[in-house]
């Protein structure tokens, strides 16, 4: 049997986090068409379940179920022949935004989003430009690296710019320093520098190949890159350094699914439920 036929309802509520009575309700909502067995019970395949991911996060952050339904519908057919599981839908409070790696937009009105300040852009001095007052030199503070990186991992939602400047300096006093050139690669990737990502994990790696963590960010840097033949041993590592790291077990299943492999995603998405508490 293949592997796209083997979840009923209760085990697709655990694999993705939503209570069983909210899963029908997605259903019912028309957000995933699963299929019915010949006694008329749901199955639901991996492309479901991304879908149901997506709308958990999103009920999540209050986003109301009718909204969901507009959105997925918008974002199939603006994705066209493009794989779901390439795609992030997230909400950053009242707008409901795609990143596909490439570019940033809303599904339901289709606009490309920017994450420049524009009124920055057009503001004009008022007076004659003067030159600036020498001011005197400002000194950093005299923190360790351990300390620069918990100053960035504490500000890093409020301020991700001056985070990133935490963890350079960081990384200034300790080259080595794992925790920070991740963090650093996980801000770089969000903004869609994801050379410069991929370049601060595989320098974690070279300095700690044991972090899983690092192999991890590697391996969904490097599927938004569009090569996934090159991250599937990135994640296979990764669970391999930890076998308790679900989301690599995940995102693993996803990829061998997609590769025809339907015995080893099963396997791995065996592993990513049994890591997964039941809903609540």
């Amino acid at each position: 049997m293949a592997a796209r036929e083997q979840f009923d309802t209760k085990e697709a509520a655990r694999i993705v986090g939503l209570p069983p009575r909210r899963l029908r309700r997605c259903v019912q909502a028309g957000l995933v068409a699963p299929r019915r067995d010949d006694r008329g019970r749901l199955r639901f395949d991996f492309l479901d379940l991304i879908l149901l991911r997506t709308t958990r996060a999103l009920l999540e952050q209050r986003v109301p179920l009718a909204r969901i339904s507009r959105v997925l519908r918008s974002l199939r057919r603006q994705i066209g022949d493009r794989p779901l599981s390439r795609v992030r839908v997230v909400t950053d409070g009242t707008r409901v935004i795609v990143r596909d790696g490439r570019q940033r937009f809303e599904p339901e009105s289709g606009q490309l989003v920017f994450d420049f300040d524009t009124a920055a852009v057009v503001r004009r001095p008022r007076e004659p430009l003067a030159l600036p007052r020498q001011r005197p030199e400002r000194r950093l503070p005299d923190l360790t690296a351990d300390q620069w990186c918990e100053l960035g991992m504490d500000i890093e939602d409020a301020s991700p710019l001056e985070a990133r400047a935490a963890y350079h300096h960081a990384l200034d006093l300790d080259p080595g320093h794992t925790i920070a050139r991740i963090n650093l690669g996980r801000l770089l990737h969000a903004d869609g520098n994801h050379i410069g990502a991929e370049a601060h994990f595989r320098d974690a790696i070279r300095w700690d190949p044991e972090c899983a963590l690092a192999w991890y960010n590697l391996g969904v840097v490097l599927e938004d890159l569009a090569r996934p033949d090159d991250a599937l041993p990135c994640y296979e590592r990764a669970v391999e350094l930890d076998a308790g790291f679900a989301d690599a077990h995940w995102n693993l299943a996803l990829l061998y699914e997609r590769a025809g492999r339907h015995t080893d995603a099963l396997r791995h998405l065996a592993a990513y439920r049994a890591l997964r508490p039941d809903p609540s």
